[in-house]
């Protein structure tokens, strides 16, 4: 796991026109960001809020003060890109009955509807439980490395590890049939 040093170098780096340190930036964040995504988009525009957020953050590497906090800076440009996509789809007005997309049917044999129903439960959390079980369960990140990416300390992270855990089990209980 790559550590603050690191994302430091290759920030600076990238500020210097280095598109392979950029790269080195992207992989490291980009399944914490994607948890961000999914934490207030959901799966369908968290793909695009990624790309969205890499790319400002490209624009506006020069911008970042402190190059140690890339990924809290980055995790704030997905919130926010986030937050521009609902204001964007509020404003647009409504085409007929159909205006919204429907959801993709789940695949035969896959575990969609239930997955979907544990991101919608998790989507009702409070946000620092969502990103950081979003981080976990969805991206499959270790404590350690939700800590690194989000700036949180590890007890930090295992505290809202835990109490989303709990009130995600909550949430399933109270929504079961």
């Amino acid at each position: 796991m790559e550590g603050e040093a690191e994302v430091v170098a290759w920030v600076a780096s990238a500020r210097r026109g280095d598109g392979e340190a950029f790269r080195h930036l992207y992989r490291r964040f980009a399944p914490s960001v994607h948890a961000v995504a999914l934490a207030r988009a959901g799966r369908a525009d968290a793909e695009d809020l990624v790309q969205e957020s890499f790319l400002a953050a490209y624009r506006g590497l020069a911008t970042l003060r402190d190059a140690a906090q890339f990924g809290p800076w980055i995790h704030a440009i997905a919130r926010n890109a986030a937050t521009d996509l609902h204001r964007r789809r509020a404003a647009r007005p409504a085409e007929g009955p159909l205006a919204e997309e429907p959801p993709a049917p789940p695949v035969a044999g896959d575990d969609g509807e239930f997955r979907e129903k544990v991101a919608a439960a998790i989507r009702v959390l409070p946000e620092a439980y969502r990103e950081t079980l979003l981080m976990r369960l969805a991206e499959g990140m270790t404590g350690p490395e939700i800590a690194a990416a989000t700036g949180l300390t590890h007890g930090s992270v295992r505290v809202n590890l835990h109490r989303g855990m709990e009130l995600l089990r909550e949430k399933l209980r109270e929504d079961a049939p």
